[in-house]
């Protein structure tokens, strides 16, 4: 048996790599952000990460921002006593971020940024909006310029940024003896490694709300199971495999149950598991098939599809009483459903004229708003602030991962090199 399951699976930890795997290729929505400039950093030596460049391209992402180029910087100061504020107001730049980098010896680099506000310093106030200076390693540079990244959108938004956060996905490669892997990257594609390969399906990654541990369903036994990976040890649980259908984990928001489709009783239905006692709850009983459950942002409720109805729709559970009510009605169908993280709103899939669009519905009574274009869109996943929305969908004749913002301005493609890649799911805050 332990020889079978080493022929089936492996799973390896690599080193973190500087490279993207996933290339972010923008199609759409730079020209509506607000005009802000990042300085490239001055240094008296090669570094080995261009900061400047990680906090524009991060800003920009947003769908917030739209990073002035630099060869239309009228200068290129490295702290704030240097800026010409009238220069940089005649170009209706509203902030803009300098620094520097210094080595620090043992491989080490001393980092300094400034956040300055142009229109207070051009009336001789105090324009400096954040400033802070760090010593990291060679590889921490591009991770501490994400977190420069969030300081920036934080001071410049009022809303919490998720630059430093990570994403999930299954990549497939047919090409190989074990064609699934599990992968875990950076928001944008870089430092990817692999969690686990096997010769059978790996499917619906999600994460614990710690951060620390990842669910799964693999059919390395030939039948669906749900486990649970800790990213750190790396120890893996079977946390259930019942006969039958075995699928669909999404931790509740307190990280103690899980919300999981099961048709160990019939059809297949919404059932929560205590991931401490393995105590079952089946929340729905409905001849028709209910699937795909995500949790409320309050955990009170759980979000399903469910064709009771006739069409796929999303529906609503209350984990406490079982009460059960529909939550949408415009579209042909919407399916695969998940809150956004201040429970005002749900994006889902959305049927409109034949075409499967990533939508999102305000919860207090709002429409369906449509964010992408493309046709054969699914499996979104939204950033920790709700600032971005991850999903999978097919780019030039292969299926990847795409973002949009929330507002549906910015859009771009995540293609694959190699292999198709889909199921994306993004973490909770990691800081």
């Amino acid at each position: 048996m332990k020889k079978l399951l080493i022929a089936l699976i492996g799973w390896l930890w690599f080193s973190q790599s500087a490279m993207a795997e996933l290339d972010i290729l923008v199609t759409g929505g730079m020209d509506s952000g607000r005009p802000v400039a990042v300085v490239p950093f001055k240094s008296d030596s090669a570094l080995p990460e261009d900061v400047a460049n990680v906090i524009s391209s991060d800003l920009m992402r947003s769908g917030k921002f739209n990073p002035l180029s630099r060869s239309s910087m009228p200068e290129q100061p490295a702290q704030s006593g240097q800026v010409n504020y009238a220069t940089w107001s005649a170009l209706g730049t509203e902030a803009v971020v300098v620094g520097h980098v210094e080595a620090a010896g043992a491989g080490q680099y001393r980092v300094t940024f400034e956040l300055v506000d142009v229109a207070k310093g051009k009336s001789g106030g105090n324009a400096v909006l954040a400033s802070s200076v760090a010593t990291v390693t060679a590889k921490q540079l591009r991770k501490y310029a994400h977190r420069i990244s969030d300081i920036v959108y934080e001071k410049l938004t009022g809303e919490r940024g998720a630059f430093m956060t990570s994403i999930l996905y299954v990549t497939v490669d047919r090409s190989q003896p074990m064609p699934y892997h599990l992968m875990l990257a950076d928001y944008d594609g870089y430092n990817e490694r692999m969690l686990l390969r096997s010769r059978e399906p790996i499917m619906s990654p999600s994460w614990a709300p710690d951060g620390r541990r990842v669910a799964y369903v693999s059919f390395e036994k030939r039948t669906p199971a749900i486990f649970i990976q800790d990213l750190y040890s790396q120890a893996r649980t079977m946390l259930m495999s019942f006969p039958g259908i075995n699928g669909a984990p999404e931790w509740s928001p307190d990280g103690r149950s899980m919300a999981v489709v099961l048709s160990k009783d019939g059809q297949p239905d919404i059932y929560t598991v205590d991931i401490a006692t393995r105590r079952l709850n089946r929340l729905t009983t409905d001849p028709s098939i209910d699937t795909e459950p995500t949790w409320s942002a309050d955990g009170r409720s759980v979000f399903f599809t469910s064709e009771r109805g006739g069409r796929p729709q999303i529906y609503k559970v209350d984990v406490a009483s079982h009460s059960t009510s529909r939550v949408t009605w415009q579209g042909d169908s919407n399916l695969e459903a998940c809150a956004t993280p201040d429970g005002k709103a749900l994006v889902m899939v959305s049927k409109v004229q034949g075409a499967y669009r990533i939508a999102r519905q305000d919860l207090n009574g709002g429409g369906v708003y449509v964010l992408t274009t493309s046709s054969l869109d699914k499996s979104p996943s939204v950033a920790p602030n709700g600032s971005m929305i991850i999903y999978s969908t097919v780019y030039q004749g292969r299926q990847g991962l795409a973002l949009v913002s929330a507002d549906g301005r910015f859009k771009a493609n995540l293609p694959s090199a190699k292999g198709e890649v889909r199921s994306p799911a993004w973490s909770p805050f990691m800081n």
